[in-house]
């Protein structure tokens, strides 16, 4: 099975409706490694690594959120694999 990295940007209503802890509760579920956080502009931005399934799981489950979020566009670019392993919930960049 092949790994996948991949550079997420999630807008919409996303801030202040739990998005972000969903995503890391969602992300260690897949034992994917990574991190989320918001950013300033309202939107969430994360990375996923892991095998291509999870990947893709979570991928499709960022289109939808927790259920008080409102999510327009999930932005995806694949990237580097990040160091370390684990999901990491971030501070507010």
């Amino acid at each position: 099975m092949s790994r996948r990295a991949v550079h997420v940007t999630v807008s919409g209503v996303v801030q202040g409706v739990g998005y972000r802890a969903w995503v890391g509760r969602e992300a260690q579920a897949r034992a994917l490694s990574g991190w989320v956080r918001n950013r300033s502009d309202g939107s969430v931005e994360a990375v996923f690594a892991g095998d291509d399934g999870p990947v893709e799981q979570m991928l499709l489950a960022c289109e939808h959120g927790p259920r008080m979020a409102e999510v327009e566009a999930v932005k995806v670019s694949e990237t580097v694999e990040p160091e370390g392993h684990g999901f990491r919930v971030l501070p507010t960049a």
